[in-house]
């Protein structure tokens, strides 16, 4: 299934960011930021990061009092699968088998690992 999301990249801080909504589900700011690893940068800093990933589209805000809880409005598998579509595009001439070529040829895949991937495949579980 082609997923295109036509929206903005996010910045490896952003990415960052995102993995811990989609692992938390519905969040805080101070949430999200209990959760990135050490160093951890300042709650304005996240919170900056926050609202440009809402203003981008990809986090919902819902205000609880005086604290606005976040929840993702892209799901990280559409996400992922966008993110894996533009890396081909961009590094394997959009060539998924010139990718996987490339990976077995650097030893990054052994030769039993492609089998069981095209063993799932042909499952239908891959």
């Amino acid at each position: 299934m082609k997923h295109d999301l036509n929206m903005e990249k996010l910045t490896k801080q952003e990415e960052e960011v995102m993995l811990q909504v989609w692992r938390l589900g519905r969040c805080t700011t101070k949430e999200i930021l209990q959760q990135l690893p050490e160093p951890r940068p300042p709650y304005t800093t996240t919170a900056s990061v926050v609202n440009n990933l809402k203003r981008k589209g990809y986090l919902n805000a819902e205000q609880r009092g005086l604290t606005y809880h976040f929840t993702p409005r892209i799901a990280q598998s559409v996400y992922k699968s966008d993110f894996m579509r533009n890396f081909v595009s961009n590094y394997f001439k959009n060539s998924f088998r010139e990718m996987v070529s490339f990976f077995a040829k650097e030893e990054e895949i052994s030769p039993e690992d492609l089998k069981e991937i095209i063993d799932e495949i042909e499952k239908g579980n891959g």
